[in-house]
């Protein structure tokens, strides 16, 4: 079963409504609602996007990043999800001088297991990674982004700097998350 955490991005809706409409079983919640000790009964996590910075919703997100790559359990973050994600592991992301928004097209150079050719997608962010820790590698990257889709090295663990759900290359990938 995939659980969805809504960090409360505005892209977030896209990703159920198509999540249902592809007919893939998951469930979603808030990350104040989230039980941690109930992780286990979740075989995939997708993180949302966010509105604004809040420690909590870090540090939940983070306990759901060390328990899949502890259980070895697949996870998407999207967006914030990919930057908590590489913060969790020791990674930096910085502020940018202009936000991101619109459409871009991000070029494969690592064979992986969601994408292998150029895909459009679209952006919307302030932020970015801007140094990967030791245990994440870059799978894609754009003309304005150079960590566009990362990897945990050897573990189903992906994130996306811009939103998948709001592209239909992107959705693409999101189904191929789901079916790994």
């Amino acid at each position: 079963m995939l659980l969805v955490i809504d960090n409360g991005s505005i892209y977030t809706q896209n990703l159920i409504d198509f999540l249902k409409n592809n007919n893939l079983a998951f469930e979603k919640i808030t990350p104040y609602k989230l039980q941690i000790n109930l992780l286990e009964k979740y075989d995939s996590f997708i993180l949302s996007g966010r509105r604004k910075n809040e420690k909590k919703i870090n540090e939940i997100n983070s306990k759901i990043i060390q328990h899949s790559i502890k259980n070895n359990k697949k996870l998407l973050g999207i967006c914030y999800g990919a930057e908590i994600l590489s913060l969790t592991l020791g990674g930096t992301i910085k502020k940018l001088s202009s936000s991101q928004k619109g459409n871009e097209e991000v070029s494969i150079q690592i064979k992986n297991d969601l994408i292998n050719d150029k895909i459009k997608v679209f952006e919307s962010h302030g932020f970015e990674i801007s140094k990967l820790p030791s245990s994440l590698i870059s799978i894609g990257n754009s003309k304005n982004c150079k960590n566009e889709i990362i990897q945990y090295k050897g573990k189903p663990i992906f994130g996306t700097q811009f939103h998948p759900e709001m592209s239909s290359d992107g959705k693409n990938l999101i189904i191929k998350f789901c079916k790994l």
